[in-house]
């Protein structure tokens, strides 16, 4: 490990001493022994070949799966002590996701898709709406919130995307290969919105097989053979501090 910031802020999610492990009788070791913080303000990148692990990080970073040993935790608190409804409840506060597909709703328009984020959060719709207005004016899409995923670009609709993963205020924001889907431009610019989402309150973390897009983070994390082997800072050109 070679991350040494000087800058102390608070843990939003840690994982300490994490395997995780599949299958029964043939045992696969998806990742072994991980220790991880991921701390407010981080904007950080996760690489490595396929089968390194990433995908199955990902999935404990999002409280979407549970570590065979070790724990996650999200502000001090283990996940493995919560029910599935808390555990569900913490994910869905603390959490914002981003996906390589977009996952918009054909047939709702970008606000309309934006506010299913905030359905079953006991808003009035007026607030949803204005709420989910006002993160689509955050990521430049306010004039385009009336138009369906088929009436807006690959850019747009990640962009849309992007809106519906911090319309909830969350922790962190959890982007899965965000600009997989996009050619270079509009995937530089989906980077240029992950830096200007970034916040002293909230982490930026891109899970990514793109070195370019890794190279635009402050913090890569590579991973191999389901183990971290290194945690470097970054300065601005994409060089190791």
């Amino acid at each position: 490990m070679v991350r040494g910031d000087s800058q102390v802020s608070e843990v939003l999610l840690s994982l300490d001493g994490v395997s995780r492990v599949f299958g029964d009788e043939v045992k696969v070791h998806a990742l072994r022994d991980v220790s991880l913080e991921i701390r407010a303000g981080d904007f950080l990148s996760i690489v490595g070949p396929s089968g390194s692990g990433k995908s199955t990080l990902l999935g404990l970073l999002g409280v979407l799966d549970l570590p065979s040993s070790g724990a996650v935790r999200i502000r001090g608190t283990d996940m493995a002590d919560l029910g599935d409804a808390e555990r569900s409840r913490m994910r869905g506060s603390a959490v914002g996701f981003v996906f390589q597909q977009f996952h918009l709703i054909p047939h709702l328009t970008a606000l309309e898709n934006v506010e299913t984020a905030l359905l079953y959060r006991g808003l009035l719709a007026g607030r949803r709406r204005q709420r989910a207005l006002d993160a689509l004016e955050q990521v430049g899409l306010g004039n385009r919130h009336g138009h369906t995923p088929i009436q807006l670009s690959g850019g747009e609709q990640q962009r849309a995307a992007i809106a519906r993963a911090i319309v909830t205020d969350p922790l962190m924001v959890l982007a899965d290969e965000p600009t997989g889907a996009l050619d270079s431009q509009n995937a530089a610019n989906v980077m240029d919105m992950f830096a200007e989402l970034q916040s002293p309150e909230r982490a930026i973390c891109v899970v990514t097989h793109d070195p370019e897009v890794a190279s635009r983070t402050q913090r890569r994390i590579t991973m191999l053979d389901g183990e971290i082997v290194a945690d470097e800072l970054l300065d601005v050109a994409g060089g190791v501090r």
